[in-house]
């Protein structure tokens, strides 16, 4: 039986070793949820609270290797394609609800995380539908632990279909849930699709408002959400990379600086994927969230291999 402050010297030195240039996006991850279903997390909820924190930080930083026009380009070419794809998640996540005979609250946070920007979506519909905490927390355990097999399951498919870095990136974007999680996915993948992938998902990350306003009249809320301000962070970002080329040194330090944070940040990500997270939030919610993703990923990758998107 390992002692308890000898775990908590492994958890230190495996988030150390994780900063460092041999260590991979996917083995960080797989290390982080070996470590929690082994040994245990002895810092689950400082884990939780600083692995967001880094991840936003991360998304920032890899801004500086992104071009501001790409951004806008993107965001401008993909309006329809955009209200399309978010509405008709949400209405197959409603019926599905009710097929699962699901807690409305639940099913509709689910839907959301899903057709959007998993956590930060999840966490700007909470207050609009007046959510329960524990409704909260089972859609985010949910959307979390499919993230994490987001991460090992989508680079290892694209590379057996031999996906091409755009393609990766926009299915990636399209697909997994949170924007950290589609960054890091894609940093597996190649470092093309980074560019690609965090531009994609960062643009559909803005739809969180126009979304959440309609569900504010639907529902008759005074809540209003707010878009996240990393997104604002990464847009800063990529405005001094694309504009501020005399300092191109210092942000490339900051986007390489970026990469290894994220890298580490998987690890801690990995390591809050408890088996008792799992297990208390029961099937109904995990089997709901799973058939609505292989859906809406499944007929994006058909969409992509056919050069319908």
């Amino acid at each position: 039986m390992i002692k308890k402050q000898h775990i908590k010297l492994i958890f230190f030195a495996l988030f150390a070793f994780s900063f460092t240039p041999i260590i991979s996006a996917t083995l960080a991850l797989a290390m982080g949820l070996a470590f929690a279903w082994f040994l245990g997390n002895p810092f689950e909820a400082q884990s939780n609270k600083v692995s967001k924190w880094l991840l936003k930080a991360a998304v920032i930083g890899l801004g500086f290797n992104v071009n501001i026009i790409d951004v806008l380009e993107v965001g401008r070419s993909s309006i329809v394609l955009t209200i399309v794809s978010i509405t008709a998640i949400i209405g197959l996540g409603e019926l599905l609800t009710q097929a699962f005979r699901l807690n409305r609250n639940t099913g509709v946070l689910i839907s959301f995380g899903t057709a959007i920007c998993g956590g930060s979506a999840i966490a700007a519909m909470a207050p609009v539908i007046k959510a329960k905490q524990h409704e909260i927390a089972v859609a985010l355990a949910v959307v979390f632990s499919l993230n994490a097999i987001g991460l090992l399951l989508f680079p290892w498919i694209g590379e057996l279909l031999e996906l091409s870095d755009e393609q990766f990136a926009t299915w990636a974007a399209l697909a997994i849930h949170d924007t950290s999680s589609v960054v890091a996915a894609a940093a597996t993948f190649s470092p093309l699709a980074v560019g690609i992938a965090t531009t994609i998902k960062l643009t559909r990350a803005m739809w969180i408002i126009p979304y959440t306003a309609a569900a504010g009249v639907f529902w008759r809320s005074e809540e209003r959400a707010s878009i996240p301000l990393f997104i604002f962070g990464f847009l800063l970002a990529a405005m001094c990379n694309s504009f501020l080329n005399a300092y191109q040194a210092i942000w490339q330090t900051l986007y390489f600086g970026a990469k290894h944070m994220l890298v580490a940040t998987l690890f801690l990500i990995g390591t809050c994927v408890s088996k008792s997270v799992i297990y208390q939030t029961g099937w109904r919610p995990f089997a709901m969230a799973t058939v609505l993703w292989v859906i809406v990923s499944g007929v994006l990758l058909i969409l992509i291999l056919d050069k319908l998107i």
